[in-house]
Formats: C-alpha cells, structure tokens, sequence
C-alpha cells in the first residue's frame, strides 16, 4: 500500500483560506475539530501544526486514503482519531467540535490512480467507487441502466446538453469494460470539430457516473443537514466544493438553515498565484458559515 499512499500526496486547496475559516489558532483550551474528508491528510496536518492543543477527529470513506492519512498525521500521536465513513453517515454521538472542514468531490489523488478508473486518460476498468467495499460500480450503471435513466443521470448531474444522445450511443454500443472504450464512444457523440478541444466530450458524463456511484449529493445534503448540530455555539462549517451542482446545494442550505450565520458572502477563491502552483485550485470555491448563539431566555 505504500506506493498507492504516495498518490494521495497532493497539495492541499486554498490552505489559508480554510485556517482563517475555521479561526484555527484563535481558540483557546483543547478543542475539537472535525475534518469529514481528511484524503491524504494535508488540510488536517496544517490544522494541526498551526493549533498545537487541537483534537482532530478525521473522516474518509476511502480506505487508501486513510492509510495515507495514518502515515502523514502519524507524528501527531492521539491528537488525531480516524474513522472509515461517508461523512453523510458519520455518528458523532454526543461529540462538539468547534471547527468542521469538508473538502467535498474527488480528489486528485483518485484521479490520478489510473485503475480507480475516475479518469479517462489512461485503459482502466469502469470503476469509480470511493468507498471499495459497496458494489455499485460505474460499469453497473453503464452496462445496466436503460436509456432514460442513463439521459436523465448524464442531463442532471453532468449538464450535458447531448445526453440523450450519448446514452443512445451507450445502449448501442455496451457493453463497456473500461474508461477509454466509453470515452471514445461518447467522442463520436459530438462533430468532429469539437472531439479534440479544451475539455473533452466526455468530461460532464463521467463526473455524472462519478457523482451517482457514490451518491455523493445525496450524502452531501445528509452531511450539511447534520453537521450543525455537532458544532458548538460560534463553531465554523467551511466547505470547498469544485463544481456548480456541489456550490448550489452548499449556497442553498447555508441561507436556509437558521442554525447558521453565513460568514463569506462570496465564495473565496484561489489566487492566480496558487493556481499557478496548483491547478486543482482553479475551480475551488470555499464557503463559511457559523453557529448561532442559543437565544437566551
């Protein structure tokens, strides 16, 4: 496993961004924080050199990505307690934390394993599942689900204007067995002109595929209903989301929940500098939010 942990080496997004979000350092006392997508760890590994009294409890439903977490944050000793969960899933008890990070949608580090088959780039087995112990793959939806399903899938969470047209494409021509036979397949979906341009055809449909294998609105609406009750009173909940369907959802439910006070009133993005650094950060949007004070009687 130490050559996959190595993958999960990444830089983290928007670091001071969310050390400011969170008012890391600013607290007083041993305090709890709760990282709900700890990945390789580099987002929790800052918080934790930056506060030197925190207790981290920390989150993946990635079972790669925990070792790696385990390896990183290993010399912060039992300051740090990890747990293999969805974070729509997650159980605190009767747990506060007085900071929680979410860092939601795939990471570079999954993208980047060819065999997890989140990417195209390269022959890999349709794949796509976060968490490797459920069943559902990408090939059993592709392979499986008939053609409205598929169109209103690729239409609803990829916003592919062409999805009837590749999940026609699809029928005909299934089964697939990896990520570049469904990528070219999807290619022919478009004129010519455009198979080759900035983003590929087949971008929208597998961040579709991506995001209905691992349920992961579903669960990000679950966490954002939940995750203010763990807060205490003047708490922070900062999310970083990467696409349009992911910021909309966090918007919505930060100006609908009176639990909360919205503390960025736009999302905060990255510098050219630190795009520049690290492309991921290009299509990163933070946002914060904070615990209401109990009214007093």
């Amino acid at each position: 496993m130490a050559e996959e942990s190595r993958t999960f080496q990444h830089v983290p997004v928007l670091p001071e961004a969310v050390l400011t979000g969170l008012k890391i350092g600013n607290t007083s006392g041993s305090q709890y924080f709760l990282d709900a997508t700890v990945g390789g760890g580099g987002h929790s590994a800052l918080m934790l050199q930056k506060d030197e009294q925190m207790q981290l409890v920390a989150l993946d439903q990635d079972t790669i990505a925990l070792q790696a977490a385990q390896q990183k944050l290993a010399e912060f000793g039992d300051r740090v307690t990890l747990h293999h969960t969805n974070f729509g899933n997650f159980d605190p008890g009767a747990q506060k934390f007085i900071g929680i990070l979410a860092d939601i949608g795939v990471s570079s580090s999954q993208l980047d394993t060819p065999e997890r088959g989140f990417s195209f780039r390269q022959a890999a087995p349709l794949d796509m599942r976060m968490n490797q112990h459920q069943p559902l793959s990408a090939a059993d939806i592709v392979n499986h689900w008939d053609e409205v399903e598929l169109a209103n899938l690729i239409y609803g969470y990829g916003e592919e204007r062409l999805s009837r047209r590749i999940a026609r494409k699809i029928l005909e021509q299934r089964p697939f067995q990896t990520t570049t036979e469904l990528a070219e397949a999807i290619a022919h979906c478009v004129p010519k002109k455009y198979r080759y341009g900035r983003i590929h055809p087949a971008t929208r449909t597998f961040q579709a595929l991506r995001i209905a294998v691992n349920a992961e609105l579903e669960m990000l609406k679950t966490f954002l209903a939940n995750a203010p009750e763990w807060l205490l009173p003047g708490g922070r909940l900062v999310i970083i989301s990467f696409h349009s369907l992911e910021d909309r959802i966090v918007k919505h439910a930060f100006r609908q929940d009176d639990r909360l006070k919205i503390v960025t009133k736009k999302p905060v993005m990255a510098t050219e500098e630190e795009v520049q650094a690290n492309p991921r950060a290009r299509s990163a949007k933070l946002r914060v939010a904070e615990k209401v004070m109990a009214a007093s009687n």
